[in-house]
């Protein structure tokens, strides 16, 4: 809680008001600007929402039939919301403090969230008082006290808006979900808009896939201009022959094929030969052609257009850029960050003209003032674009000393933008020069060149856009400058060269082009790319190859199945014009009902071949689920081989393979038999071809093999795994024991005598066979070694590691060389270092080792009896001492009584008191990390487990009953006496134990597994 400084803010007249933000940031940055009869607290972002699961669901809602979806889907879809149980200490605070409250002010965030959390906390906190939305863009004393002065009521419009969209999101992932489950693999999940984006990057890659090269030839020309010209040398290209084209690379299709019509392809030999030809023959300046050139400035950043340049300039992911964003947004350096508007207030654009002039100069500021409109629908004008904060901007270096690096970097790139929106156009001419000459074989040549130059810099002095690596492109400030030349000049070639080509297959998405493709087909909005980028980076569907985004053989599975079976819930128009629907609530010109009911349950509404018109979701899904063939959804067809054999990529329950019908051995004239091979999980789609299929293929699936371990008599082979090639011993399984055979006692044979039966004894545990099974070896080859010519010396070099290098005189620990995941290393103890070459592996000496070890650790964590990092000042909450450590897991601030660890961005060297303070506070709201439950119900039947093993030790079923009860008794000591209770919550574990009790049971043990089974 943050409580407003007595000597700032205007006099409320001894009205005390609760101020509700969503971040302790935000409260403790705008408390003293509102003074001392404001109290502001934050509710650590949402404070309930639709349940997580069926635990979350109240008891009287566990028997509807909507439960699962948390939506009462037959009354007007009204959904159930419940508070978290992490934020019921957070909804028990904000209460305490409302009753000391004489008007609440909901001051989250400005957009359809925000809008959503305020009435969230209304509807939850159910305030007797006032209650007044208060808005602001920028976290600045006059904005902050502008905002209080100046409230409004709730927009139901933007809360019906965002309620649709987290309905319509849950409705399309539980009814969709479970169909990937069944048919693709468990623990997928389908999205709105996240199957889209998917879709997107799995159709770029099939057009990759399907690409095929062309080669062209053209001839390029270094030209002598004379020594009076200024550049006296250039370079031109041939353009034409005889009146025709040349052909360059975007007259060909993907197929390879020319699509153009009325050009010439030259081959190398036809390249060749006019090159030859052209050698020492006059060439002359056909045509001149000056133009004047202007370049515009870019307008303010908005949120996609931030994360795809800070990705393009910064290399930082859409997910960083958002979180440095937010960070910079809450401590009052910008303005709101989720925004889809290029506006510029007028204060705004004071600042910006007033701080141009004064770096740059008046010349290079812009006439009049400019302000940037976007010409598409539902762009929210009311917005601000993103700026610096305030009425006069700080200048990066200014802000040097108070931001952390990232902070600083996407600091300088917003105020750089902003600045320079303001400032004058670009200047400059661009130049396009043709040079004609008829070769010996009297064929008339053309040859270009173009050039650009840039007379008045403009704009450009203050900020140039960055050009995407995967597309290509000329920078807005390149020039290429050539000889001021007239018709009929003439010109020296003083070199010819024949010049080939090949055409390259489409790019790759990178995070900044996905989100730019998606902005222009009007799928999502700028707030939701960082998260659907990270949702399916998260969920395996695409990865990452250096900054390019490559889907996974599971994302070519699932985006068939939707294609071929929901293909309208993945269709780019659809998805869109699904958007205009949800912004149609939004403006309150449609209703939310009407338009779910017609979306879930199927309706007159909608474009032809709709959800709503093809009888909803609900009947879509229902009536396609039988209809698909997992078998051929998970079969990706991927070509045939030289003898005309389909290959195909199927994707298993471990990971996809390569699958052929090939002819069986054993009896080449039945049915083909089934070969397979396993597939790299690094090895994009586009690279696997039918030679790279044919190399897999070869190597079998058994391995192949080495030779003979002469130390321990197994067979060494090598393999190719989902991890890449690797070696490995074959282990001779251990015979299955023979059970012991004891007799039984059946009752009378009816002659007066006993029959006999024989009982083979219970086997040995399973769990006890796999503790005792030997653990075959295996390492993984070097990047040095090739799967096809490892030999059995270095696979028993590889199986040797971790190789000992010697132990440390100093703390007596011994020192190992490996290899991982991330290369070879040294370790000791807990301590790892790299090192710089695989053969270091076998050949670091103990002396070098230890002057690896003595030298200061860059990165990792210390032995757990270090000192603290640094040491800070006092924790104002729980008013003890700060320090960082190093953890487990990375560097952590504490106070004692909490620890938090530093986010990226935070560096030990440079974090604030008040950082540190605020990563303790935000750790706090969360509460204790809860425990999973399944630890929970090991710990609490530890006993029982105890008692159940040393029960099946024993015969007499005496002794059995004793083990139980006592079992029993001591769970039940360990538990809150209300039994019943303690059953429910602990089911899972008393069914584990139920399992393990003898096949006779006790009355005692029958009626714990009845209890358990009907808890």
């Amino acid at each position: 809680m943050a409580a407003g400084d007595k000597s700032t803010g205007s006099s409320s007249g001894g009205v005390r008001r609760l101020v509700i933000v969503e971040s302790p940031t935000k409260a403790r940055k705008i408390a003293p600007y509102l003074g001392k009869d404001y109290v502001v607290e934050a509710s650590v972002g949402h404070i309930r929402d639709l349940p997580r699961g069926a635990a979350d669901v109240p008891a009287k809602y566990k028997g509807e039939s909507w439960a699962r979806l948390g939506v009462d889907v037959d009354h007007d879809f009204e959904p159930l919301y419940v508070v978290s149980p992490e934020k019921k200490g957070k909804v028990s605070e904000l209460k305490s403090l409302l009753k000391d409250a004489d008007e609440l002010y909901l001051a989250t965030d400005p957009d359809r969230e925000g809008e959503a959390i305020a009435w969230h906390l209304l509807e939850t906190l159910k305030p007797k008082v006032p209650v007044r939305r208060m808005v602001f863009h920028e976290i600045t004393k006059p904005a902050i006290l502008a905002a209080a002065d100046d409230t409004r009521d709730l927009d139901t419009d933007l809360v019906d808006a965002q309620e649709t969209r987290r309905i319509l999101d849950r409705l399309y992932g539980y009814e969709v979900s479970p169909v990937l489950w069944k048919k693709v693999m468990p623990k997928l999940s389908a999205g709105r808009v996240q199957s889209v984006a998917t879709r997107v990057i799995v159709q770029r890659e099939r057009e990759r896939m399907a690409f095929r090269s062309a080669e062209y030839w053209d001839i390029s020309a270094q030209l002598d201009a004379g020594a009076e010209a200024t550049p006296r040398a250039f370079g031109a290209r041939l353009v034409s022959v005889d009146g025709a084209r040349v052909a360059t690379g975007r007259d060909f299709g993907a197929d390879g094929k020319l699509k153009s019509d009325g050009v010439t392809v030259l081959d190398e030999a036809h390249a060749r030969r006019l090159a030859e030809a052209l050698d020492g023959v006059d060439l002359t300046v056909a045509s001149a052609e000056s133009k004047p050139y202007t370049r515009r400035p870019y307008p303010p950043f908005m949120t996609s257009t931030l994360q795809q340049e800070a990705g393009r300039k910064l290399r930082m992911s859409s997910e960083r850029t958002m979180r440095i964003a937010q960070r910079l947004y809450e401590n009052g350096y910008i303005t709101y960050m989720r925004t889809d508007s290029t506006n510029l207030s007028a204060s705004a654009i004071d600042a910006a003209r007033r701080q141009a002039t004064e770096l740059y100069g008046p010349e290079y500021v812009h006439d009049s003032p400019r302000q940037y409109t976007r010409k598409v629908k539902n762009a929210q004008e009311a917005h601000e674009a993103i700026r610096p904060a305030g009425d006069s901007f700080a200048t990066p270096g200014q802000l040097h000393s108070s931001l952390d690096t990232d902070e600083f970097r996407l600091y300088e790139l917003i105020w750089q933008r902003t600045v320079a929106s303001q400032m004058a156009d670009a200047r400059g001419t661009t130049l396009s020069l043709r040079i004609s000459g008829t070769a010996g074989t009297g064929e008339d040549c053309t040859f270009s060149a173009s050039g650009r130059t840039i007379t008045f810099p403009g704009f450009l002095k203050a900020y140039v856009e960055s050009v995407d690596d995967q597309a290509g492109g000329q920078s807005d400030d390149a020039e290429s400058r050539l000889p001021a030349l007239e018709k009929g000049q003439a010109v020296t070639a003083t070199g010819l060269d024949p010049d080939g080509h090949t055409t390259n297959p489409p790019a790759r998405f990178t995070e900044a082009s996905l989100i730019k493709t998606l902005e222009e087909l009007g799928i999502g909005r700028p707030s939701t790319y960082s998260s659907i980028i990270k949702t399916i980076l998260d969920r395996g569907y695409v990865y990452k190859r250096g900054s390019a985004l490559v889907p996974s053989w599971v994302a070519f599975a699932v985006i068939g199945l939707l294609e071929v079976h929901f293909g309208r819930l993945v269709d780019f128009d659809f998805t869109a014009g699904m958007e205009d629907d949800l912004d149609a609530i939004a403006d309150g010109r449609e209703r939310r009902g009407n338009w779910l009911t017609a979306f879930y349950f199927g309706g007159e509404t909608g474009a032809e071949g709709s959800v709503a018109r093809s009888g909803g979701l609900k009947k879509m899904v229902g009536t396609n689920l039988e209809d698909i063939d997992a078998r051929e959804i998970n079969s990706i067809r991927l070509f045939d081989d030289a003898e005309g054999r389909e290959i195909h990529v199927r994707v298993g329950r471990y990971g996809p393979y390569l699958e052929r019908m090939v002819q069986n051995p054993d009896d080449p004239d039945g049915d083909p038999i089934s070969q397979r091979a396993n597939l790299p999980d690094d090895l994009p789609p586009d690279e696997l071809t039918v030679e790279y299929a044919e190399k897999l293929f070869s190597t079998p699936q058994e391995g192949r093999k080495l030779g003979v371990d002469p130390a321990s008599g197994h067979e060494i082979v090598a393999k190719e795994g989902r991890f890449g090639p690797y070696v490995t011993e074959i282990v001779p399984e251990e015979p299955e024991p023979v059970p012991d055979i004891v007799p039984v006692e059946r009752g009378s044979d009816g002659g007066g005598g006993t029959a006999v039966a024989t009982k083979a004894k219970a086997p040995a545990k399973k769990a006890a066979k796999k503790a005792a099974a030997v653990k075959p070896r295996t390492g993984s080859l070097l990047k040095s070694m090739d799967l096809a010519t490892v030999t059995l010396e270095d696979a028993l070099k590889l199986l040797s590691l971790p190789r000992v290098v010697g132990v440390d005189p100093e703390s007596n620990e011994e020192i190992t060389a490996q290899n991982g995941r991330y290369g070879p290393y040294l370790k000791k103890g807990t301590d790892s270092r790299s090192l710089a070459t695989e053969e270091q592996i076998f050949t670091v000496t103990l002396d070098e080792a230890l002057k690896i070890y003595a030298e200061p650790k860059r990165r990792g964590r210390q032995g757990a009896a270090t000192p603290p990092l640094r040491e800070l000042g006092v924790d104002t909450v729980s008013e003890k001492p700060m320090v960082i450590k190093d953890g487990r897991f990375g560097p952590y601030v504490t106070d004692g009584e909490t620890n938090a660890s530093l986010r990226k961005g935070d560096e030990v060297a440079t974090i604030t008191d008040e950082r540190a303070m605020e990563l303790l506070a935000d750790r706090r709201a969360r509460g204790p990390v809860k425990k999973k439950a399944t630890k929970k119900a090991a710990t609490k039947t530890a006993a029982t487990k105890t008692a159940a093993k040393k029960t099946a030790a024993k015969k007499t079923a005496a002794t059995k009953t004793a083990a139980t009860k006592t079992a029993a008794t001591k769970t039940a000591a360990k538990k809150a006496p209300a039994k019943k209770a303690a059953t429910k919550k602990t089911a899972a574990a008393k069914k584990t134990a139920a399992k393990k009790v003898p096949a006779k049971k006790t009355a005692a043990a029958k009626s714990t597994a009845t209890e358990a089974t009907d808890g």
